[in-house]
């Protein structure tokens, strides 16, 4: 059941994400970045409100004047900053739900990532309380249903000795230290908000907490024309004597407070109560079956922590040494936060295929699926590639090529050393690369496709080598779902390769690795 709910949310996402791959491309696809952008947004919040808080005055009728002023007298400043925190935190808003639905239809939430997931439930109810705070300093009519509908489900929970509604529902019962409290509500929430971010962010490496500058630029000026178009205003002065109706509603904010009319305000509770327990344990429904996590092999790790700098998780960190090699550190792996992806197989200098004078091992490697077993299938599938254009696929089992017949698969493309494809290609093992990969915007181990992209262009270590003919490698990013789009590109390529001239790569040289501070390379044999 609940993987029919994923698969139908992931198609809906996918729909909806290709034209914007189209428009915008990959880095600046909004879907992408809906974490990022909600940070943005955050801020956007946060400096209008300092802003406006210049010329907000508390008080039962000053807090309605000063926002009226705002609006009319100072609207082409002040103003347009009211509609910037308003429109922001609706954005927010809708960036928290986005990113939610998208971890939950990709299916990364469960496993080690449930940390982020369960830290995320505690932001809602801070986003929520924040929200609803800032509609009372209005204090207008809708600031009136709000400040009662609230009261009323307040009062329905055992924390206060006297219902706290009935200062709503006469004159004379509020003073301006009701205000008083309201900004201190307002700053302090967000201010909680803030740190519970953080904390939602801690065990990620590279988070991205801020979007790409041209998709920032973008949001900011759609905003600004938005508040200028249709600028946020007041409802009109609130009266105490009457009670709030037809009030518009921000529906963003406040999709629950029409529902005490219908499910009564205990009614409101336990859906709430609901909602945050199917949230809270979401991550072990059902239950996720943890493949083992990295382990080091001391002989050959030289401490270099190119593993560390490419784990997306923050689940390798370098330590003092523990054995008597000629080394100050090695790499410790804390399984976990491990999601066994092999990234960090495939970034250590010492996953080499070409090694034959001992068993192949590597500084860090998976136990259930180590860089040894992962040569034998390439050699395997190499055997039985035939015709004039022999194309060996390596394939995320996450992405577009996870059903491919014949590809070698594995957790993530990023766990093969780009030595590896130098080692099909000079092995005459095949005619052609291909690496099949998640899509661009939805990497299932979030800097899979990043790290193989930058070390097959030489912008990141381990580099594929020069020699390598680029023109015999290909690169497809797809989603699970575009199994066609992957189809395609690979016979496009196999086309291409038939094209090309047959001749002898060269044989390789002897493997070589780079010890930490030296830079002068050594056999790889040698290497620890």
């Amino acid at each position: 059941m609940i993987g029919a709910v994923r698969y139908v949310l992931r198609r809906g996402f996918e729909l909806i994400e290709r034209p914007f791959d189209r428009l915008f491309g990959p880095a600046l696809n909004p879907l992408a970045q809906l974490g990022a952008l909600g940070f943005f947004f955050f801020w956007i919040v946060a400096v209008s409100g300092i802003y406006l808080f210049i010329f907000f005055d508390t008080g039962i009728e000053r807090a309605y004047e000063s926002v009226e002023n705002i609006s009319h007298y100072h609207w082409f400043h002040a103003g347009v900053m009211r509609s910037l925190h308003r429109y922001a935190s609706d954005l927010m808003i809708v960036m928290v739900a986005a990113h939610l639905l998208r971890q939950f239809a990709y299916d990364q939430y469960r496993g080690v990532r449930w940390f982020s997931w369960l830290t995320g439930l505690p932001m809602i109810w801070m986003l929520y309380a924040a929200g609803v705070t800032g509609y009372w300093l209005v204090w207008d009519r809708l600031a009136q249903y709000v400040a009662l509908t609230s009261s009323e489900l307040l009062d329905r929970l055992p924390i206060f000795g006297e219902p706290i509604a009935r200062n709503f529902i006469a004159t004379g019962t509020l003073t301006s230290r009701f205000f008083s409290l309201m900004v201190f509500m307002h700053i302090a929430v967000p201010l909680i908000l803030l740190f519970i971010m953080w904390v939602h962010i801690l065990r990620i490496s590279r988070p991205k907490i801020n979007p790409p500058r041209a998709l920032a630029v973008m949001s900011l000026i759609a905003m600004v024309g938005v508040a200028l178009w249709n600028p946020a205003l007041s409802q009109g002065h609130v009266d105490l004597a009457k009670a709030p109706a037809g009030v518009g509603l921000d529906w963003f904010f406040l999709p629950i407070f029409p529902l005490t009319d219908i499910w009564g305000r205990g009614g409101v509770w336990l859906f709430l109560a609901a909602f945050s327990l199917i949230i809270g344990v979401m991550p072990w429904l059902p239950p996720f079956r943890r493949a083992s996590a990295a382990a080091v092999d001391l002989e050959h790790c030289n401490g270099c922590a190119r593993c560390a700098e490419d784990c997306p998780y923050e689940a390798i960190r370098i330590v003092n040494r523990t054995d008597n090699l000629p080394f100050l550190t090695q790499a410790q792996v804390n399984s976990s936060l491990c999601t066994s992806c092999g990234i960090c197989v495939g970034s250590c200098p010492s996953s080499t295929p070409f090694r034959r004078t001992e068993e192949l091992k590597t500084g860090i490697d998976l136990p259930d699926f180590p860089l040894k077993e992962l040569r034998a299938r390439t050699v395997e599938v190499g055997k039985a590639l035939e015709g004039p254009a022999r194309v060996m696929v390596f394939a995320c089992e996450h992405g577009g090529g996870r059903k491919l017949k014949g590809a070698v698969q594995m957790p993530c493309v990023a766990m093969a050393p780009p030595s590896l494809f130098d080692y099909v290609l000079s092995q005459d093992l095949a005619d052609g690369v291909v690496i099949v990969g998640c899509a661009e915007s939805a990497c299932y181990a979030r800097l899979g496709v990043e790290w193989t992209k930058q070390r097959i262009a030489g912008a990141r270590d381990p580099y594929l080598r020069a020699r390598v003919p680029r023109e015999r490698i290909a690169t497809v990013w797809a989603s699970a779902l575009a199994t066609g789009k992957v189809t395609a590109e690979i016979a496009a390529f196999k086309t291409k390769i038939a094209a090309l001239p047959r001749k002898k790569l060269r044989s390789p040289a002897p493997p070589t690795a780079v010890q930490p501070g030296d830079g002068q390379p050594v056999p790889a044999e040698s290497a620890p």
